[in-house]
């Protein structure tokens, strides 16, 4: 039988505590929805659990009260996959952010699922170990939130996403069942490993309470190369000359008005003496690879594929060059853009690039688009800058018409429309340019067998 909201937040009062619960309009702002502010959140309380079983107890009680329940981790998310703007509960993983166990010998680390993804870090660092994993919202997402949405980042090319690092889940799902999920195990072949089928679903199919991670060896103190390239195809010689020199870490692009834009917010000159339409910054261990990495430069200067380069002297030299590019979101994110968050395979980048070029200029005549990316792993992020004048609904129709060519684009090029924002709201309508409908189906029916009253995210990507 369905229960009022005073009944619901006053059940919930009774397993979690006074302070387990909020229900003012402050909370429900702040906890409500994520970075793309699709609508006004209105959730109906918060409820902020400490431990998987009491995750156990809310998920029971919403499907007796046949009460919808949004996931909630560090809310940094940019589809919308967060937003609790019909009346659900908001079930916020905030205060289970406790260190379990770490393993130096098994490099592997087990947290619950609300630990801030820099504390992952910083704990692995303490164990004299390395979480490859790393975004510009580590310092406030949750890792939790990184499994919901197989987080990427800069070091996806030699690291991989979030899927490869984790070796297990402690997850509720929406029929209030708690699962262990392949147990931390590195070889377990014992039938279907649901574990990868919560890695990316976005919450709607359970809540994932614990996580079991990969670690590394640390690695070696790093060196960067910013260099300037005369045209996008350029990017691709550069990365297959790099990775036959060495083996590089992060190699990022961006294009000249991005650079122009964080200069700005910076207040730093250039970085170089000569100006690109695009650059690339990319990073190395230093040890045993400098000389090979300048060598390469040369190599790429002759070619004509680099304009100008330059390598870090100093530890200080390389975060001075990474700020040109980890800026980049925040520095943007003053213009409200809308973004395409898009994924190919390497060798198709530049006949898109080229393709989506023409339409962006055709499509957003007149507004600003900046692109940058994770290059090395195909991933292209296009960000259409809001006018500070221009009225929202026309911005976001015309945006969403443009969005629509570009997935067009991108499923002629066997591509993704989501390389790591996942799909959430935002992306609903799009869901078919990269999933065939025998997929959408599968996913359809996996989400019945684990959430049969359909509570946990309702209306995230799809119907």
């Amino acid at each position: 039988m369905s229960a009022t909201p005073a009944a619901v937040a006053r059940s919930l009062r009774e397993m979690l505590g006074a302070d387990g619960v909020l229900d003012d309009p402050q909370a429900a702002a702040r906890y409500g929805t994520d970075r793309t502010a699709l609508a006004p959140p209105d959730p109906v309380c918060v409820a902020l659990p400490r431990t998987p079983g009491e995750v156990r107890a809310i998920v029971g009680l919403a499907r007796r009260a046949r009460w919808s329940l949004v996931p909630s981790g560090g809310r940094t998310g940019l589809s919308g996959g967060a937003l609790a703007a019909h009346g659900e509960i908001v079930v916020s993983l905030e205060r289970m952010n406790g260190l379990l166990a770490i393993d130096p010998v098994e490099r592997s680390i087990t947290v619950e699922a609300g630990m801030i993804t820099a504390d992952v870090q910083h704990h692995a660092a303490a164990a004299g170990l390395f979480y490859g994993v790393d975004f510009a919202s580590a310092g406030s997402s949750q890792i939790g939130g990184n499994v919901a949405t197989n987080a990427g980042g800069i070091r996806v090319i030699r690291y991989g996403m979030t899927r490869e690092q984790v070796r297990g889940l402690g997850v509720v799902d929406g029929r209030g069942e708690a699962m262990e999920l392949n147990r931390g195990l590195v070889k377990n072949n014992t039938g279907l490993d649901l574990r990868h089928l919560f890695v990316g679903s976005e919450g709607i199919l359970g809540i994932v309470t614990t996580v079991t991670l990969a670690l590394h060896p640390p690695p070696g103190a790093p060196a960067v190369m910013l260099l300037a390239v005369p045209d996008f195809a350029s990017i691709l010689e550069v990365l297959h000359t790099i990775r036959s020199a060495l083996a590089p870490n992060a190699f990022e692009f961006f294009g000249h008005n991005g650079l122009l834009r964080v200069q700005q917010a910076l207040g730093v000159r250039p970085p170089l003496a000569v100006a690109a339409p695009f650059y690339v910054l990319l990073e190395f261990d230093e040890q045993d690879q400098r000389e090979s990495a300048l060598a390469a430069l040369d190599r790429l200067v002759d070619a004509g594929r680099v304009l100008d380069g330059v390598l870090s002297q100093t530890l200080a030299q390389a975060q001075e060059l990474w700020r040109l590019r980890e800026a980049m979101s925040e520095t943007l994110a003053r213009w409200r853009p809308w973004k395409n968050d898009i994924a190919l395979r390497v060798p198709q980048l530049p006949a898109f690039v080229e393709r989506a070029q023409a339409l962006v200029e055709r499509e957003y005549a007149g507004l600003e688009v900046v692109w940058y990316g994770h290059i090395g792993d195909g991933n292209l992020h296009l960000n259409v800058l809001r006018p500070e004048d221009a009225d929202n609904a026309g911005f976001a129709a015309l945006c969403s018409a443009g969005s629509q060519r570009i997935a067009e684009l991108v499923a002629g090029c066997g591509g993704s429309v989501s390389a790591e924002h996942g799909i959430g709201l935002l992306k609903k309508g799009l869901l078919a340019y990269s999933r065939s409908a025998a997929e959408i189906a599968a996913m359809r029916a996996i989400k019945r067998v684990f959430d049969p009253a359909g509570i946990m995210n309702p209306g995230k990507v799809f119907d």
